[in-house]
Order: C-alpha cells, then structure tokens, then sequence
C-alpha cells in the first residue's frame, strides 16, 4: 500500500502569500529558510562564462570533491577522501541516499521533535519507521545522549541536526561526543544534517565527524553559500558505503546539475562576501530577539545558529496553521507554523525566517506588533483546534 505523507504546511502559506502579491499586496516572505541573497559575484560570473564556453552535460566535478573534502580539513580537522564525497542535487536526495544505504524497510529511526518536516516523511516515504523524541526547553528543543540511551529497543538509526530546523539550536561539543558513544556502543546508525554549518552566532557548530567517523553528513550550497536555486549539495559516506551511494545516486538521480557544480567551486572562495551575509543575519536576529519578547512572545527557542526564530504563541492559539493564514492575510507578513515540525505540540509555534534584508525584518516588525497587541487585547485566537 501507498505510504500516506503529510502535507509541508509552509508551502501553503508561500502559495498564498505569491497569490497576494500577485493582488497587488506587499508581502515579507519569512515562511522558508532560504537567504534572500543570490550565489557570489564571482560564482554568477564563472557561470556565464561556461554557458558561452561549455555544452555541459552528466558530469561529477572532481575538483569540487576534492574541495570540498579539504574543507573538512580546514574547517575541522577531519580527513576526507574525495571519493566518500558524494555530489548531489541538494541536501535532499543526499539525506535519501543516505537512509536507503543504511536502512532496509521497517528499521527504526530516532529523530528530535519538533525537526524538520522532510525528515519524518521521508522516512516515511522510504517506509522505514520515525521514532520521535520530544525535545523541550530543558533539552534545549535538541536531541540528547541521555534519551538515546534510554531507547528500548535500541533504534536501527539516529538523525541529528546541528544546527537545527526549525529552533536554531546547537548540540555542544560535549553531548555531540556523548551522542556518538551511544551510538557506537548500541549499535546505531548516525545520520548528521549539518546544513546550517557556517551560519552561528554563538558557539561554532563541530561535524559529527569530529566524534563519529563512520556518520553519514550531509550537507548544501543552499543556505551558507546562499545558492539554493542551484540545487547542489553533498554527502559524506565512509569508505565501506561509497559504492552504495555512488550506485543510488546513479541511478536515482544522475548527477547534479553541471552549471551548479562549477559555480559551486568558485563558491568556496568567496568567504568575504559570504561572512557579510552572516553580519546580515546577526543583526536581523538581535532585532527580533528584542522585539518579538515585548510583543509578548516571551518563549523562544534559543537561535544558536541557522536564521530562525521558533517562538511558542500557545497564549495566543492552538491551531498554528491558522494563525499563520490570518496573521499573513491582515499584515502581509508569511511565517511558517509549528504543525510542520511538530505535529504533536506544533500547533502553539511559529517558525520566523530572519535570512531577509534587515530592512524587511524591520518593515515586518512595525507589521507584527499592533497585530499581536490586538489579537492578545480581544483574545481573538485563530479557530481552536477540537
């Protein structure tokens, strides 16, 4: 039978707020995690380049995996060969081909919630079994070594995500080592998502690899290297796993995009332009963090890192999706409800994307407030959930 997935609510929420603009309405579109900014100049440029010069065609960059390889080095100290480096047409198809290498139908794997929706439909999807784990303030809203371990039966495998989707928050060096000395010793599979690597404003994200070399990684150009249209990412695999992976990705997808891949590689090299992003965002996000607290969102998820701001409105509603209509209908303004990443406690959170200019973070700010004050003056929450 058909396995049933459930609907990503944010792009219900994107599909109106285009339909709005398309009305005419000013819209700040805050409901996904993609930097407004484009790839790097010199990136653009290289591309134009090799549409005039180069046909193109199936092709897997070795000077892009030995690159990338290298910034393992550089970043963490980690050696990599280029060959575990698996190219891919985003983060993605690598998290598919990462379950379907480690997982046959019916294995169990553990993930935090609330997480990214994809992750639990995905496993769905490749009908292999979610085992959530509910991750509060006192966990931090992360996944941690003490709940692994109390697991019975022990999962096949385990996703961790760091920093997170949707709250930002980062696993510590201390309980990332912690989490893999679970794994290692019951047996567990480990599936890292380090999409959000180079995007903290706090403590400095480590790799997986850093305390498990047998993790699998997986990682994109879409959200630090600000190239999400481009649909480029990787995977790291070890050794034992390159020729799975390598055959999945064959088969299932061919390889990714070859303009991509070339302006990828210009991509590594443009740090300065890229860390200006990163200022970008700071400052977006210490905005939000003095004003969504006076506008009575006093609940927020610490946002280590990544470009989001997970605020509880449970005072306000229990039907997020709603909440998210409303709010974006009166104020033009589009967010992401909780309902996607936690379909059990989701329907009292909002997800903020702040990788907007400032400017819009502001516009949007000035828009929320009175909207907020009104709706906490006259308790007029969206409809309740029965």
């Amino acid at each position: 039978m058909p396995v049933e997935i459930d609907p990503f609510h944010a792009i219900a929420i994107s599909r109106l707020a285009h339909q709005l603009r398309a009305e005419g309405r000013s819209v700040i579109h805050m409901e996904f995690g993609q930097p407004s900014t484009g790839a790097p100049a010199a990136a653009i440029e290289a591309a134009h380049h090799i549409l005039d010069e180069d046909g193109m065609g199936y092709w897997e960059s070795p000077g892009l995996k030995a690159r990338i390889a290298a910034h393992y080095g550089e970043a963490y100290g980690v050696s990599v060969n280029p060959e575990q480096v698996i190219l891919t047409c985003g983060a993605s198809p690598a998290f598919v081909l990462a379950l379907s290498c480690l997982f046959s139908p019916g294995a169990r794997v553990a993930l935090a919630r609330p997480g990214y929706v994809a992750y639990r439909n995905t496993l769905k999807a490749l009908h292999l079994k979610p085992v959530e784990l509910a991750c509060g303030e006192s966990e931090r809203f992360q996944i941690t070594a003490d709940a692994v371990e109390r697991l019975e039966p022990a999962p096949d495998g385990l996703i961790v995500a760091s920093p997170a989707n949707p709250t930002g928050t980062i696993i510590p060096p201390e309980e990332l080592r912690a989490l893999a000395a679970v794994c290692e010793r019951r047996g567990i599979a480990l599936v890292s998502d380090e999409i959000y690597h180079g995007l903290s404003y706090t403590l400095p994200a480590e790799s997986m690899l850093q305390h498990a070399p047998g993790a699998l990684v997986v990682n994109s150009f879409s959200k630090y290297f600000s190239m999400a249209g481009w649909r480029l990412g990787w995977l790291i695999v070890p050794e034992s796993l390159i020729d799975a992976a390598r055959a999945r990705m064959g088969n299932l997808f061919l390889t990714p995009p070859s303009l991509a891949q070339h302006a990828g590689l210009i991509a590594f090299d443009c740090r300065d332009e890229l860390e200006g992003h990163i200022h970008a965002y700071a400052r977006n996000r210490e905005l939000l963090l003095k004003a969504l607290p006076e506008m009575g969102l006093q609940r927020i998820a610490p946002p280590d890192g990544a470009f989001y701001i997970y605020a509880d409105v449970g005072h306000l509603t229990n039907d997020s999706l709603s909440f998210c209509e409303a709010l974006l209908r009166d104020t033009g303004v589009a967010v992401a409800p909780g309902l996607d990443f936690d379909p059990v406690d989701g329907n009292s959170f909002i997800r903020l994307s702040f990788a907007v200019s400032t400017d819009l973070v502001e516009e949007a700010i000035r828009r929320i407030e009175p909207w907020l004050t009104a709706r906490a003056i006259s308790g007029a929450a969206a409809p309740l959930v029965e």
